[in-house]
């Protein structure tokens, strides 16, 4: 009974995780759609609190909401802020009260049960129409977020339910603690973070800190403003990570997954407890490590421009380095071999002419000592940029393009 309800949990995470990747902009546009509809849909089993303001750009939206509501929020053409509380018949055995209060060109939307009770349940949700160019901040204690179109400082938390955006400009810091993310076709910088859900991350130009707490992470078509941006920078605590480009470098990390980086320049750091690590194009250097898998890297670019230093560890998998023919190298390259009986099985396949040494005696018996090492050290073209591979258990590939 138990393998059974495992293999249904991690079905569902899959198909989750596919869902995610094969996210796009017209299919959120019409979940966008079917959203905005709610508010001209109702059955007839819940009521509406409608407010208008008339406001001008730059102002700035409070959204406090101590029963929870799921948001939407879709910027448009007017200068004009509408709000809708749609409230089910459901809730109103303990009512919600709306507030809409309008300050200078500003507007705070507040809402509250009539009675304090220790477990209330809300489904009400709050659709709000605004100036495009318009600051937006939410807290609601539980329910979806969406917001479109929207140019200015986006910002907020829920306390579990989905965050989607799109076509955002600005600044964005959003939180759920529980739920996906997808920040999608936006010119912005920020972070957005989850305590657990996958994120997606798709046609987004800006610096944007990517973070979940159990759950696949994956950039597409994310680039950083300029050639001074800070970069990719991604955690997990457990899932894989994909990155498509990093051309400002890269810092990522998973307690438990695979990394596959398609593009970098400058840096990249990746790290995973358990997983492969897969860069297909670096031009810089490299630090990447994993408790168990295999790691595959391709350098390219300029022979001496830059700094192309590697260092690349394995606890148990096979490394490829591929290089530029001509790079100025410094190898060092160990493999440990945990199994006397598999002793002559691994071994280093180098392009390049190598000194090879094997360590000779006595198999130590010590948990964490026992083992013998197979070594191949080099300068190639001069030497310069230092290139350490270390891994237990495994081949290792220094290979020429």
């Amino acid at each position: 009974m138990k393998k059974l309800v495992l293999i249904l949990v991690l079905a569902a995470l899959g198909l989750l995780f596919m869902l995610v990747r094969q996210t796009k902009a017209s299919s959120l546009d019409r979940f966008w759609s079917s959203q905005s509809k709610l508010s001209s849909d109702n059955s007839n089993n819940e009521r509406e609190v409608k407010k208008e303001f008339e406001v001008k750009p730059g102002g700035k939206l409070t959204i406090d909401l101590k029963t929870g509501a799921a948001i939407d929020i879709k910027g448009w053409d007017k200068s004009l802020l509408s709000a809708t509380a749609v409230i089910s018949e459901e809730d109103e055995d303990n009512p919600m009260e709306f507030s809409f209060e309008k300050n200078g060109n500003s507007v705070e939307i507040t809402s509250k049960f009539k009675y304090e009770k220790r477990s209330n349940h809300s489904n009400a949700k709050l659709i709000v129409y605004l100036p495009q160019k318009y600051n937006v901040e939410f807290n609601t204690m539980g329910g979806a977020v969406i917001i479109g179109n929207v140019d200015g400082n986006t910002e907020g938390k829920t306390m579990g339910g989905a965050i989607v955006l799109s076509e955002l400009k600005g600044y964005v810091n959003t939180e759920t603690m529980g739920g996906a993310i997808s920040l999608i076709d936006s010119e912005v910088d920020g972070r957005v973070k989850t305590m657990g859900g996958p994120v997606n991350l798709k046609n987004v130009k800006g610096d944007v800190d990517a973070t979940t707490m159990g759950g696949p992470i994956i950039q597409s078509n994310v680039q950083g403003k300029d050639k001074s941006g800070k970069g990719v920078s991604i955690s997990t605590m457990g899932g894989p990570i994909v990155v498509d480009e990093a051309l400002n470098g890269a810092n990522v990390k998973t307690m438990g997954g695979n990394i596959d980086i398609k593009k970098a320049a400058k840096h990249v750091y990746a790290e995973t407890m358990g997983g492969k690590i897969s860069i297909g194009e670096i031009d810089g250097s490299v630090e990447a490590s994993t408790m168990g898998g295999d790691i595959d890297v391709k350098m390219t670019g300029a022979l001496k421009a830059g700094d192309k230093n590697v260092s690349l560890s394995s606890k148990g998998g096979d490394v490829t380095l591929t290089v530029p023919d001509g790079l100025p190298m410094d190898v060092d390259i160990q493999i440990t071999v945990k199994d006397e009986d598999r002793y002559d099985k691994y071994k280093i396949v180098s392009d390049f002419q190598l000194k090879e040494d094997h360590s000779s005696g006595e198999w130590k018996e010590s948990h964490h000592n026992r083992g013998k090492h197979i070594n191949g050290t080099g300068t190639i073209n001069g030497g310069g940029n230092k290139i350490k591979i270390r891994t237990i258990n495994g081949n290792v590939y220094l290979k020429k393009s």
